[in-house]
């Protein structure tokens, strides 16, 4: 690899930073059951997982027409499943961070969820391809970071007789939040929708 020095310091950084991750996950696994018992049933409502596969499909069967030659249907696909399983569960973990109502362990994990899900994983990936650090690995971090918190914000949205339409992660019980009919949700989903599509359209705008 013949990246800047900075950027070697920077990959064998992440890589390590994803290592200990890794380690504290699998040694905490009973910890982190508990307390996020319930998630995958919190993902897969059916309108969760709808709009991930529709936003999926978009960004696969898009990314061989940017003009972008870092973006192929491999990094789109695995990038999107990454945001799709990882976004609600970390953007929750770092609001609660805000509130003081995470634990450390957890909020750490989210920052790692996050940065591998939106960047890591794309430069990574780009190195074993190309044999080098991706030119775009900053401008990656930040539009996909826009995505990734964008779909953790949608994949939050939740609605009761109670509250009415509100953020699962405000709740007590956030990850038991009743399931809700999209028409319920749609005023507040579609402007998040319609970000994620001007995202998608920007991409290869950059590159025409």
């Amino acid at each position: 690899m013949q990246a800047h020095p900075i950027l070697s310091i920077y990959l064998y950084g992440w890589l390590l930073v994803c290592a200990l991750a890794l380690i504290l996950a699998c040694s905490q696994r009973r910890a982190l059951a508990r307390r996020h018992a319930g998630y995958m049933r919190f993902i897969l409502q059916r309108w969760k997982w709808l709009s991930a596969a529709l936003a999926t499909t978009s960004f696969v069967l898009i990314a061989p027409y940017t003009g972008d030659p870092t973006w192929d249907y491999a990094d789109a696909l695995f990038m999107s499943v990454l945001t799709f399983l990882s976004a609600p569960w970390a953007v929750g973990i770092l609001w609660r961070a805000c509130r003081r109502q995470a634990v450390a362990m957890d909020v750490f994990l989210a920052v790692v969820c996050w940065l591998f899900s939106a960047s890591w994983s794309y430069d990574g990936y780009l190195v074993l391809r190309d044999g080098d650090y991706p030119e775009t690995w900053l401008s990656n971090l930040y539009l996909s970071s826009l995505l990734y918190c964008s779909a953790g914000i949608l994949w939050n949205l939740c609605h009761d007789a109670g509250r009415g339409l509100h953020f699962a992660f405000v709740r007590p019980d956030w990850l038991a939040s009743p399931a809700a009919p999209f028409s319920r949700l749609l005023w507040l989903a579609l402007p998040l929708m319609l970000l994620a599509g001007a995202m998608i359209a920007y991409f290869p705008l950059t590159y025409l």
